[in-house]
């Protein structure tokens, strides 16, 4: 879209939720529109009036790009968490961009050459932190920067606009837990009600866990009941399956409610077409029901709402309550009879049931074997650093892998280690995991999400808030669960989080097509190939080191190809 003058040219992926109020603002001071309502427009008004200031006023989901003919400039800018992509090459006379990976990699001069290091950090997080991107020359801008080109000398720059830091107001305690959580119950219905504005058919992603029922619970408090849709997604092995739990809060809200059950057969047809379209590899097997369950919610709506953010901003996770044991035991446990635990773990049992306690006692084990401000990553990762290491034939230090986390974490000393592991999920694991998964899932089928908690008032809210009130004695989600008290049966509140996982282990073991082995530079596919047989024996639990490595083919076949 471009300014009446013809200077000003946006291209534009997303949704801004204060464009109503940034309108009048801009009308006020002058500027005429031609439409009535497209949010597009007042980015073509903002920038004129903002410059490279606009992004900083904007409450929404966005990536987009203004070409301002008269400075012979290019300003480039992403949401604060990242939830659209926008990814940029640059080469000699040469700067391009891109909503996917996959569409700059069709550039002749752009070829679609993994990156060696990129690919460690792809097993050691299980994800590329921004602004690694997977080929060499190519890069992704970080949610909450802008970037200038100079169009000229394609000199570029970037900036950040906005970080999320938390910065604990005592204030805010002093006015009293009750009315804390009655501000955040508002806040949370106010973000709510920003993103049910829409021309199109609107429902909700509901699996019986809090975050999403809090959406579906807050929605119903501005539009009614029996007009809103929600969908949720089942699955075949009862461990990883919420249905029942969905259909409760369904029941209890009166939404109408709409359910499908997955199974190995489905989600096996499903690989080869959801990784091939990814643009980055994951680690993330629930790309597999998230793409189902956005599938089956765009057979009737267009848009979707999501709890996604939650379990960042409130401290949902299983390494919250395994951070202060683990400080204890880094404290007290020799290096060598931690060795020695580490190897009489991997001889427990295995299990696929969901989160069961042999995956997380290993888990747990695995991390502590690294530096602290390296275990939020290490916790999580699809490989440890030592077996890194030897995948690439090539020594890895921790340092390397996991330098972005482990900076994050040693600049926030003066920080409680709660709200540095805050950080840590804020700031890497949702945007550059959840949110990405979520886009591609939902934009696979053609269907808009769109995240309640990642509003601004209510991350604004969050990151201020004392860590006390979202971890408390072994409670997760603390202040969460008293603002929602009066609007959910104490049955949701306070059931055990289980996560949107997938049998992956078991299905792993009983797919009976071996992963392709095309060959990676830089890689050992030996190492790979004798994980996948362990796997298959019970021997060992690499489905996430698998999974990755799925992921990573599908990926690279798919650039190949050209697709």
């Amino acid at each position: 879209m471009w300014n009446a003058s013809g200077t000003v040219c946006v291209v534009y992926n997303g949704e801004i939720y204060n464009h109503e109020t940034l309108r009048a603002e801009l009308e006020a001071k002058g500027h005429v529109f031609v439409s009535s309502h497209s949010d597009t427009e007042v980015l073509v008004h903002g920038y004129a009036e903002w410059g490279t200031g606009l992004a900083a006023r904007l409450n929404g989901m966005f990536a987009f790009a203004v070409l301002d003919t008269a400075r012979r400039r290019l300003y480039l800018a992403r949401d604060r968490f990242g939830e659209k992509p926008l990814y940029y090459a640059q080469r000699q006379g040469l700067f391009a961009f891109a909503s996917e990976l996959s569409a700059l990699v069709r550039h002749r001069d752009i070829p679609a050459l993994p990156s060696l290091p990129t690919l460690r950090k792809l097993f050691a997080y299980g994800y590329l932190p921004a602004p690694h991107a997977l080929y060499e020359g190519t890069a992704k801008l970080p949610g909450g920067h802008f970037m200038t080109v100079d169009l000229v000398s394609l000199e570029t720059s970037v900036t950040a606009y906005w970080r999320f830091v938390i910065e604990p107001d005592e204030d805010m305690a002093r006015r009293g837990e009750a009315a804390l959580a009655e501000e955040l119950r508002e806040l949370l219905v106010t973000a709510t009600e920003r993103r049910l504005v829409s021309d199109v058919g609107i429902g909700i992603f509901l699996s019986g866990g809090l975050d999403s029922s809090m959406v579906l619970a807050a929605a119903a408090r501005r539009r009614a009941a029996r007009e809103i849709d929600t969908f949720t997604i089942g699955f075949t092995e009862p461990s990883y399956d919420e249905s029942a739990f969905a259909r409760t809060v369904a029941d209890h809200v009166g939404s109408r409610h709409h359910e499908r059950v997955l199974g190995l057969d489905a989600a096996r047809d499903l690989i080869p077409s959801v990784l091939s379209r990814l643009d980055e590899p994951s680690a993330d097997a629930s790309i597999l029901p998230t793409h189902m369950l956005s599938a089956f919610a765009r057979e009737q709506v267009t848009v979707a709402l999501s709890g996604d953010g939650g379990d960042e901003l409130f401290a949902g996770y299983d390494p919250f309550v395994a951070l202060k044991p683990a400080v204890l035991y880094a404290a007290v446990v020799p290096a060598p009879v931690h060795a020695a635990l580490r190897v009489m773990a991997e001889r427990l049992p295995r299990s696929s049931r969901n989160m069961s306690l042999d995956f997380k006692v290993r888990r747990t084990l695995m991390g502590l074997s690294q530096p602290e401000a390296a275990w939020a990553p290490a916790w999580m990762a699809p490989i440890d650093p030592e077996a890194i290491g030897e995948l690439f034939a090539e020594p890895v230090r921790p340092e390397d892998l996991f330098s972005e986390a482990m900076e994050l974490w040693e600049s926030g000393e003066e920080r409680t280690r709660v709200d540095r592991l805050l950080q840590f999920f804020t700031t890497f694991y949702l945007q550059d995991d959840i949110l990405a998964k979520v886009d591609r899932a939902s934009m696979m089928c053609s269907l808009e999400t769109r995240a309640v908690f990642l509003d601004n008032d209510v991350v604004e809210f969050c990151r201020r808030l004392p860590s006390r009130f979202k971890y408390r004695n072994g409670r997760r989600k603390h202040l969460l669960k008293k603002a929602l008290e009066p609007l959910l049966p104490r049955a949701i509140i306070e059931r055990k989080k289980k996560g949107f996982g997938i049998p992956l282990a078991a299905w792993m073991r009983q797919v009976p097509d071996t992963p392709p082995f095309d060959p990676v530079p830089g890689i050992r596919p030996a190492w790979m190939r004798q994980a996948w047989q362990d796997h298959r024996a019970g021997r060992a639990d690499h489905r996430l080191a698998l999974w990755t490595w799925l992921s990573l083919q599908h990926t690279l076949r798919a650039a190949g190809s050209g697709h």
